[in-house]
This record gives C-alpha cells, structure tokens and sequence, in this order.
C-alpha cells in the first residue's frame, strides 16, 4: 500500500468513525462501497490471475466513499486534494540556499582570499557539528511527541491545520481526527523528506559560496593572506594545516610552508597566482567536508522517503480494517491480550472480555488473559516475559477496576512503561461492573465523576480510556474499533 493509498484509507476511517449516526455516509453508503470495492478488487485480481488482497479492497472501497463525498460536498473535494506545500518546499529551499551561498561574497571583501576567512570557516564548522549532533542522535531515542519539531512534522504533513466551514459538523470532526492521526502516522515520511531538503540546502549553499570564489575570481583579482589580534603564524599554519589536510591529500594540492604563512600576513601582498591556489584549497575542503556528505545524506534520507511511499507502514490488523476484511472472507479474526492491574477477574468477567473480542474482531475474535499485576510491583519485572510487539496479538489493552483511585506510582507507572515499550501502542479498559455493584445505577452523578478521573488520568499518560462493562458488554458496544482508542506508537 503506497501512501497516497494510505491516506485515503486513513481519512475515510477517520469520517466513518466520527459519523456514528450515520449523518454523512449512510448504511447504504458504507455497503455500496463494501459491494463495489470487492467485485473491482476482483476483477483486477482476475486480471493478474491473483487472490484478492485487502489493500485493492480497501483502495476501492476508499475511491468510492471519498468520491461520493466530494459530489456531496464540494468544500471536501478541495480537502481531499489539499497540498501540504512540502513539494514546493523541497525545490524552493535548495535553490533559495544556492543563491544565499552565490551572495556571501557580498558580505566579504570582493579583492581578497582570507585564509581565516569567518564565513568560509562558519559553513564548515557548522556542517560538522551537524555531522556530529547525527552521530549522537544515533544513540538517543526519538521522541513520539512534543517540541517544536514536531509541530512542524505536523504542519507539513497535513499542511493548513483547518477543515473548511462549508461541511457538517461530522464531516469537520472526523477531518480533524484525520489530520491528528495522519500526522503521526506519516512523521517518519514527513521527516524524511524534510531531511532531504534540508541536506540538500546545505550542500547548494556551500556550492553556491564556492561558485561565488571562482566567479569573482573570473573579473578580480584575488590577494590572499590573514590576520588576527590572538593567533601567531605558527598557529595559524597548525590550524590550516589540519582544515585543509583532506584537500591536500585527495585532491593533491600544493601544501604550505610556515615561512609562506607568516609571509602571508597582512598588509603583505602576493601575487596574482596565490590567490588562486588558496581558493583551490577552500573550494576543495569545502567539497569534501560540505557538499559532498550532504549530498550522500540526501540520498539517504530520499531512499528512505521513497521506501515509505511506496510501501507505508498502515497497521492492518486494527480492529476497524479486520472487520472490512471480513466482508471478502480475508478476516482472520484478532487476538485481545488483556494485563490488568490490581484486579482480580471472575469468571463471569472473563466471559465479558471475550466478548468485547468478538465485538472488536468478529466472530473469530480472541482474548488472552494475563495474570494481574499487583500494587508496588515493578512492571518491567512482572512483564519481563511479555512480547509487546507479538505479531500473533492484534491489541494490548490495560485492565483498570474503576471502584480503584488512580495513583502515579502505580497505576501510572505502569501505564507509562507500556506506552514506551509497545510498538503498537496500548488500550486501556476501564471496568464500571463493580462499581455499579456496590453503588447501584442511581449513583449516574458518582459514576461519570470517577470515569473523568480516571479519563484525565489516561489522557496525562498519553492513553485514552475506554469504559467497559464485564458483566455486561452491551452496555457499551464497542463496533469497529470506535470505542477502543490506541495510544501512539512507541
């Protein structure tokens, strides 16, 4: 699934879920599409003597909602093909970076080569402590969320964060669901093609300052030497004779004397031709610790931009798509492992969980019951032998009895190691049973109270809660994966 595919898929999800009153696609619609999308995902698979897939599915099916939405309501076909700018982007940087470089000497002096030169100097120290800032990134894990970069990601992954006026209130809901989650989604995408423009800004600005040094070398003529209040000769030829130690040695350029240093200070002259062996010597340095790097790390970050375009990463195994896949026999049913904490489930509860599995997987749903952690105990320990990313489980969900006051220490803690080490991330189950037991259905004032808490407190560790009832699930019907929200993945 490429990801022009994905975002389709991404954002009718998004719509369907938000439209639970079936306001803006009816039943009718989400089975005309249903019914379409298979016989065109099987006529293509006749055509390449190939199974159905689930992708051609889901691709039809996203095709036939969306199209039938922008007929409906035009504001949204201008939603649909919104740009995010970050194409433009990409080619206007580079060539803005280029005629910045092409510009410095403008902020030099036109007639003369410093061999200290501090815009020359700045453009590669900075590179390599880039270079180094990368290396250390290497070791330090990237944050899901937060900082300033990641509203940026976020911007130029869903462009303008605005639904247009002109659509129902339901359609504008599950728009900024769509944007909210495709953003993240599409983070390491986005990132990716933004490091590629900004490598290949750096590499055409230094270019750019390089083609400036020989054009003006073309109509001027150049005097080399150097200056300082704090650095004698013998330390400038120390310092330039390790700046231009690459140059020299790939390039085999002529090197330099201490003697032709010191004779090199200012006001002294030289002559005509010196000028240009010390551009020789910029230009080429600049080349191998600037541009050239640049450009591979361009590459690099291009090969890994369209890797994700072309294959993106969309979690078919969430309940939402299980149960699409169920309708042309590609359902395979889920499994929901359940980890409750400080909760002791009965019988008639364990009945309860496997049935909000089948609510979430169909009929082929199954739950996994994990034995309950207890108070004080350390969740790194006491799930040192859970697979967190098992690919035979489709969903993690935390147990919570909601009779139980939330507390940081172990509740939270416990919330906040899985949130970190779930690839896929977590659900998080609240039980009402027990305490509509003890309180009765009357208390609805208590009830809705403690279930704020206990949401604000989910939503502080970065999950959503969702509230269930064991004893009897119906009471709150969790279809298509509606009422289970993950939290981001690790």
């Amino acid at each position: 699934m490429n990801e022009q595919i994905a975002r389709d898929v991404v954002l009718v999800r998004a719509i369907e879920l938000a439209d639970q009153k079936k306001e803006v696609l009816s039943e009718d619609d989400r089975m005309y599409a249903s019914r379409s999308a298979r016989e065109l995902a099987q006529w293509q698979a006749s055509d390449k003597h190939a199974d159905v897939t689930p992708d051609d599915f889901l691709q039809q099916r996203s095709e036939q909602i969306l199209k039938r939405l922008a007929e409906r309501t035009p504001a949204f076909a201008g939603f649909a093909k919104r740009s995010t700018g970050l194409r433009a982007l990409a080619w206007l940087l580079p060539v803005l970076a280029l005629a910045l470089g092409a510009a410095l000497d403008r902020i030099t002096d036109p007639h003369r080569v410093d061999l200290l030169s501090a815009p020359l100097l700045l453009i590669i120290a900075w590179n390599l402590l880039v270079y180094l800032g990368l290396f250390i990134g290497l070791f330090i894990p990237a944050r899901a969320t937060g900082g300033p970069k990641s509203g940026l990601i976020r911007r130029l992954s869903v462009g303008k964060l605005a639904v247009p006026r002109k659509v129902p209130p339901v359609l504008a809901t599950g728009l900024l669901g769509f944007m909210g989650e495709w953003s993240q989604l599409s983070a390491k995408l986005t990132t990716a093609r933004l490091s590629r423009t900004i490598h290949l800004s750096a590499a055409m600005f230094a270019l750019g300052a390089v083609l400036s040094l020989y054009g003006r070398g073309l109509l001027s003529q150049y005097a080399a030497g150097w200056e300082s209040t704090f650095l004698d000769a013998t330390q400038v030829h120390s310092l330039l004779s390790v700046l231009f130690a690459p140059a020299i040695a790939v390039f085999q350029l002529q090197g330099f004397t201490l003697a032709e240093i010191e004779a090199l200070r200012f006001p002294q002259t030289t002559a005509p031709e010196g000028g240009a062996r010390w551009v020789h010597l910029y230009a080429a340095t600049i080349f191998l610790l600037v541009v050239l790097p640049r450009l591979v790390l361009a590459l690099v970050a291009n090969w890994r931009a369209a890797r994700l375009g072309r294959r993106f990463p969309l979690d078919l195994d969430q309940p939402y798509f299980r149960k699409l896949n169920e309708t042309i026999g590609a359902g395979t049913g889920g499994m929901l492992r359940v980890l409750p904490f400080s909760f002791t489930v009965d019988e008639a509860r364990h009945r309860g969980l496997g049935q909000i599995a089948i609510m979430l997987f169909g009929e082929q749903g199954r739950m996994m019951l994990r034995p309950s952690t207890s108070y004080g105990e350390e969740p790194r320990e006491v799930l040192r032998d859970v697979d967190l990313n098992d690919p035979n489980v489709t969903m993690t969900a935390v147990l919570f009895n909601l009779t139980a006051t939330p507390e940081k220490e172990n509740h939270g803690a416990f919330l906040d190691y899985l949130v970190k080490a779930s690839p896929r991330g977590i659900a998080v189950l609240l039980d009402e049973s027990s305490y509509v037991e003890r309180m009765g259905q009357a208390d609805q004032r208590g009830l809705g109270e403690r279930t704020a808490l206990w949401q604000e407190f989910c939503h502080f560790h970065q999950t959503t809660a969702t509230v269930v009832n064991l004893l009897d699930p119906s009471i709150h019907p969790l279809d298509a994966g509606v009422g289970l929200k993950m939290s981001a993945a690790a």
